[in-house]
């Protein structure tokens, strides 16, 4: 018996033939092998990969915007008499029983508009314990004419690293003020402060 192995169930061959019809068999047989192992190698072959549709687009999303907003620029706060003090101190006063009055920042006869002049103390009694604080915006200008009439009424200037000092005659104070010093202005840059002492304008900030 004969086989022929392939792709698809062996085929038996049996029984004698005569010898004029080997050759033809035996051609034929040739032709069915070359035929069924053809068919083979064509199934063997790896069927191509099916074609793959790309994958959709997503919209497009763009990317945050990472620039920085300018914010804008803060507006200058209003003075008032419990901010151009700290406010343990303003804290301190009310704890106290004391109040404010508030008024017109004033150097000699002229008023700054754009300040605030302010008198703490216990307004239910009468009392000279007061302290009184003021602050306001001032330019160069001003600020010298304001030094100059101060002075032409007899106050005295003192030069300093923080500003100009401008202070009460000591002869006017009678007993007031600490050191010799009563009301006092401090000159800067643009700002001017008052104190009713030279040594109360370190409690003077300006709005905050």
């Amino acid at each position: 018996m004969t086989v022929i192995r392939g792709c698809h169930a062996p085929i038996p061959f049996t029984g004698r033939r005569r010898t004029a019809k080997r050759a033809s068999l035996t051609a034929a047989l040739v032709t069915v092998a070359a035929v069924v192992l053809a068919g083979c190698a064509a199934s063997a072959t790896p069927d191509a990969a099916p074609s793959v549709a790309p994958t959709a687009e997503g919209p497009t999303i763009a990317a945050p915007d990472t620039t920085a907003t300018p914010k804008s620029e803060t507006e200058a706060l209003e003075p008032t008499c419990e901010n151009i003090i700290p406010q343990a101190t303003a804290d301190d006063f009310t704890s106290l029983g004391w109040t404010f009055q508030a008024e017109p920042f004033r150097i000699g006869a002229n008023a700054l508009d754009d300040g605030i002049q302010c008198k703490w103390g216990d307004t239910k009694i009468a009392s000279d314990r007061v302290q009184i604080f003021g602050w306001a915006p001032i330019d160069a200008t001003d600020a010298a004419k304001a030094q100059k009439d101060l002075v032409a009424a007899g106050w005295k200037v003192e030069k300093a690293d923080e500003g100009t000092y401008v202070t009460e005659n000591p002869e006017w104070l009678g007993g007031r003020g600490v050191d010799g010093y009563g009301l006092t202005y401090l000159f800067g840059d643009g700002w001017v402060k008052l104190a009713d002492t030279k040594q109360s304008l370190v409690l003077v900030e300006g709005p905050q």
